[in-house]
């Protein structure tokens, strides 16, 4: 299968594959391209019998600056939210839920949507360069997927979500956002390195000691809790102030709009 906003690749000797979202002039910014095609080498990666592991990571200097806020149609109602959030939560949960494992290998930046991507996926390891974020909340938003309260102490996300700062790879490895940092010039290496280690350990005791892990946190209610999500950020996108925001990305060139969400909270840092 060829892809349009992917690129998909099995490794040669073990039994693994990378999916490396390739939009590096636009940092990776994740379109609904960007979304189907995961998902559909995600698809493909499973029904292979000879792929027992996954990478998914970024070309060029980004693994994403998250969901692309250019092009799109910013008059749309709460219906249009609920349907693309939904797509959109669904997409990371096929990820979760996958019978294989996948790692994150995280360059550069991975922010807001593609941070959820990150935490969607089983293991992360970071270059020493990477940032990661959830800045949405300064322009009156929110992420599709809330994955990060199952992973994180409750006040490392109070942080991220209500302040929206970014972070380095120090304070998410601090906070359990990934499991390694690496030297950046030895992130493919070593992201690959554990691919090989998981893809071949006997795959039905990786799928099944998932299974148990995931079970807990389903038990615990995370398909209700995105459920929730879902349609409080839908109504939080069609309030006043999420109009208005709309109504200036129309307006605005994405810099215009960056440097306009983010100028109130320069020098601000605690």
């Amino acid at each position: 299968m060829s892809y349009e906003t992917i690129l998909y690749e099995k490794d040669a000797t073990d039994k693994f594959a990378t999916i490396t979202i390739n939009r590096p002039d636009k940092l990776n910014a994740m379109n609904k391209t960007v979304v189907r095609e995961i998902d559909a080498a995600l698809a493909a990666s499973v029904a292979d019998g000879d792929v027992n592991a996954l990478i998914i990571t970024g070309a060029g200097r980004a693994f994403s600056s998250g969901y692309d806020l250019q092009g799109g149609d910013f008059d749309v109602d709460f219906d249009f939210w609920v349907e693309d959030m939904t797509e959109n939560a669904e997409a990371l949960l096929n990820i979760w839920n996958a019978p294989i494992p996948v790692i994150a290998a995280v360059n550069g930046y991975a922010l807001a949507g593609a941070l959820e991507l990150v935490m969607s996926c089983d293991l992360a390891i970071a270059a020493d360069n990477a940032k990661f974020g959830e800045p949405e909340v300064r322009h009156n938003s929110g992420p599709p997927a809330l994955m990060m309260p199952w992973l994180l102490a409750t006040r490392d996300v109070r942080w991220l979500m209500y302040t929206g700062d970014t972070i380095d790879a120090e304070e998410a490895l601090r906070m359990h956002l990934i499991n390694k940092i690496v030297p950046a010039a030895e992130l493919k290496q070593k992201a690959e390195n554990l691919a090989r280690k998981l893809s071949r350990v006997p795959t039905p005791a990786l799928k099944y000691t998932k299974m148990s892990i995931n079970n807990q946190q389903m038990i615990a209610g995370m398909r209700e809790s995105f459920n929730y999500n879902i349609t409080s950020i839908a109504g939080l996108h069609v309030t006043k102030a999420g109009n208005e925001w709309m109504k200036k990305l129309g307006k605005m060139t994405l810099k215009e709009y960056l440097e306009y969400r983010d100028s109130p909270y320069r020098g601000l840092d605690v």
